[in-house]
């Protein structure tokens, strides 16, 4: 069964999960306000997650505390009798606490305080102990346990897969967004184009040493979805291979539930950690094999200006030496964070909009962050994504592949995947996503990645639609351009050059400036194209920058032959005579 089969066999169990969960808002409803509900509903489904995955172990947790409770040490024992990495020392269960509906708020605040340090700290983050008060106070609290405690919410990962759990919580966070009038892509991104990114990361690996530990970062984590989406694929290629995962996440709310994933499916739940990437790296020094992320684009920076700033000027003593963006859009800081963190055999997939691959002239930060990337020759291929592939953007994104170990019949080149035509289309949109990427479409794309060469690939995916990918391989020499000064001599009336001291004296308001592809001389390019037109120009030598852009759209444009007029008029005078008749027709019936 393809992936996409699974997301769509999954997906009405999940979507109905999701709704019983979420229809807990009806017991919120006047005391919260719609977009509050998440407030309440996320932590409560963690929590509940975490009460179904101990419930079995639940009274040998409580009697081993009994046993150990006058010990220096407990936790040991308490993990081991839990078989979690976490545990509640607590004899309240949710139907317990649902039996005394007159304690109820004390009840529950023992039952939470029971939990491990780890746990705490989850709902610590969700200031969840702030919406506990408010709904004691608004008498809301005993009817929110007694929702939790019907047989459909149940979460027990004996009924309810890890794998099932992320696509819960990234539909319950989707809900939490459109209430708050919040984009639901700056938490998490779609399935279809995670399995895009992770067959493309590992599409060339090797797997020579079976059993080998890697390790994966995402440093916009949201859900961790991508992480578990990557270990998904790499047990699929190598069954002994372990993946360790690492990722940060700012938002309270989706930081809890990666950190609440990693407890429950048995991982170090430090290697989950809370803050902003770009001012407060919390893997300082630390280096992956794989990253994948998809980073905000389109948001400022100016919170973290001043911890990036000082970490610029450090060079490469920092992870942002080559330059800085606009502090209009911060998407190029988290690709020069990810270089920074890969290892030197590793391997990135990141996000990026179209402004990455060109704003910004010769000597700008944008410009030279891509220059730094090319001229170290890291950047393998670029794949423009179909638009509407995104939950809240319908423009163009693409994926950057970045390696520092490239094979030697890649290196000096960047291969470019224009991936726009390869999808088909969703029955019903959600939100701004109209487009799915199939197994048919990732297949394609990951074929035309391996293959290296120009050309177009096509194939008709199931139902007809025909899918289309073009690659095109550039040399990286290609992609960059000297920007040289050209300067024009102030002149009399009659045109000709006034000279000052026996010099031609330039004037600023003739002043222009010509990018000069890097595989052509500059002086050569000046005679030919320049001195032809001014005869009395020259080049300003000591103004002379290099720039590097990505003409992703130039690349693949395809001039269109125009329709001859001739025709187009043949065309117009046809509609003008039918246009005519149904008028005649019209007044006609009108006038009888």
């Amino acid at each position: 069964m393809d992936t996409n089969q699974k997301i769509t066999q999954v997906g009405v169990n999940i979507q109905e999960k999701a709704s019983v969960i979420w229809n807990v808002a009806n017991s919120l409803f006047g005391a919260y306000k719609p977009h509050e509900y998440g407030l309440v509903i996320l932590p409560m489904v963690v929590i509940k997650r975490f009460h179904d995955c101990l419930l079995p172990n639940h009274d040998k947790v409580v009697a081993t505390f009994k046993s150990v409770q006058n010990l220096a040490v407990k936790e040991p024992f308490l993990l081991k009798a839990s078989g979690y990495k976490f545990f509640n020392t607590s004899e309240y269960t949710f139907e317990k606490l649902k039996a005394d509906p007159e304690n109820i708020k004390t009840n529950f605040e023992n039952f939470l305080n029971g939990f491990s340090d780890n746990v705490m700290d989850i709902l610590a983050k969700m200031d969840f102990f702030t919406q506990l008060d408010r709904m004691a106070n608004a008498g809301l609290l005993y009817q929110v346990i007694c929702d939790f405690c019907t047989e459909k919410a149940d979460m027990n990962p004996e009924k309810i897969s890890a794998v099932d759990m992320g696509y819960i919580f990234e539909n319950l966070v989707q809900r939490f967004s459109e209430s708050y009038n919040e984009e639901a892509g700056a938490h998490f991104t779609s399935r279809d184009i995670i399995y895009l990114m992770c067959d493309l990361l590992t599409d060339r690996m090797g797997m020579a040493q079976e059993g080998r530990i890697y390790t994966a970062y995402d440093m916009a984590m949201g859900t961790s979805q991508m992480l578990t989406c990557m270990e998904e694929r790499l047990s699929a290629l190598d069954k002994a291979a372990h993946l360790v995962c690492y990722g940060q996440e700012i938002n309270p709310f989706t930081f809890g539930i990666a950190k609440a994933d990693m407890l429950i499916r048995g991982g170090d739940p430090d290697n989950m950690q809370f803050g902003d990437t770009l001012s407060d790296d919390k893997f300082k020094d630390m280096t992956f094999d794989f990253i994948i992320s998809n980073p905000p684009f389109g948001i400022d920076w100016k919170r973290e200006a001043a911890k990036v700033e000082a970490e610029n000027k450090l060079g490469n003593g920092g992870r942002f030496a080559p330059g800085l963006p606009p502090k209009s859009d911060g998407q190029m800081l988290f690709l020069m964070n990810g270089i920074a963190k890969l290892k030197e055999t590793g391997h990135m997939a990141i996000i990026q909009n179209g402004s990455s691959l060109f704003t910004g002239d010769a000597g700008s930060g944008p410009s030279n962050i891509r220059q730094y990337i090319i001229e170290n020759d890291w950047l393998d291929a670029i794949v423009q994504l179909p638009n509407d592939s995104f939950y809240n953007t319908g423009i163009a994104t693409y994926v950057w592949l970045v390696t520092k170990e490239k094979p030697v019949g890649r290196r000096e080149h960047v291969q470019l995947i224009d991936a726009s035509k390869c999808f088909v289309p969703r029955r019903k949109p959600i939100g701004n996503k109209r487009v799915d990427i199939t197994q048919e479409a990732r297949d394609l794309i990951v074929k035309a990645y391996g293959e290296y060469r120009d050309g177009a690939f096509e194939t008709i995916a199931e139902g007809g639609h025909k899918l289309v990918v073009k690659t095109k391989v550039l040399s990286a020499l290609s992609l960059g351009y000297n920007k040289i000064t050209v300067e024009n001599p102030v002149t009399d009336e009659d045109g000709n050059p006034i000279l000052k001291k026996g010099k031609m004296q330039a004037d600023s308001s003739k002043r222009d400036t010509e990018n000069v592809p890097l595989d052509e001389d500059m002086d050569e390019y000046f005679r030919r194209e320049v001195l032809p037109y001014s005869p009395n120009a020259w080049i300003d030598h000591g103004k002379d920058k290099v720039g590097y852009e990505i003409p992703f759209t130039r690349t693949f444009y395809e001039y269109e032959m125009l329709e001859p007029a001739a025709d187009i008029a043949v065309r117009i005078e046809e509609h003008e005579k039918v246009l005519m008749s149904k008028l005649q027709a019209l007044f006609g019936k009108a006038g009888s």
